[in-house]
């Protein structure tokens, strides 16, 4: 059994909204080691990464890659080459996640359909979602 994981780099970001992707970009991966250790490595080059979210899955880190590209756009590490071949990074737009957030209050029978302020671990919890489905 694996875990399923999302983590933030502060200095990807800043990069990323350099080069005008966009500040909201996350990194998806599966692995049956040790998540803070892994993530304590760092992917493409920055050193500063942390876990956002974490959860068990018996998905596969392709699969769930796959899943997630589906909907959300990853970025094209043969496009960038700061990020130096890292596969699983995504580019969230804020839209994507309030709209998930509000269809899931509206299929609960929630009276109240405004989008909260997102947080990171709201865009996480939107990318690990949408690849376990």
């Amino acid at each position: 059994m694996g875990t399923i994981y999302v983590a933030r780099s502060a200095s990807l970001s800043d990069w990323a909204s350099d080069v005008g992707l966009s500040k909201l970009v996350f990194k998806l991966g599966v692995t049956d080691e040790d998540v803070k250790a892994l993530i304590a490595t760092g992917w493409a080059g920055f050193p500063n990464w942390t876990l956002l979210k974490s959860q068990a899955t018996e998905v596969g880190n392709d699969d769930a890659i796959a899943k997630l590209a589906a909907k959300v756009k990853m970025i094209d590490p043969n496009l960038y080459p700061k990020i130096k071949g890292t596969l699983g990074i995504f580019k969230v737009t804020q839209a994507q996640v309030e709209n998930h957030i509000v269809v899931g209050k509206a299929l609960e029978g929630s009276n109240e359909l405004l989008a909260p302020k997102l947080k990171p671990v709201d865009y996480a919890s939107f990318m690990i979602h949408n690849a376990l489905r």
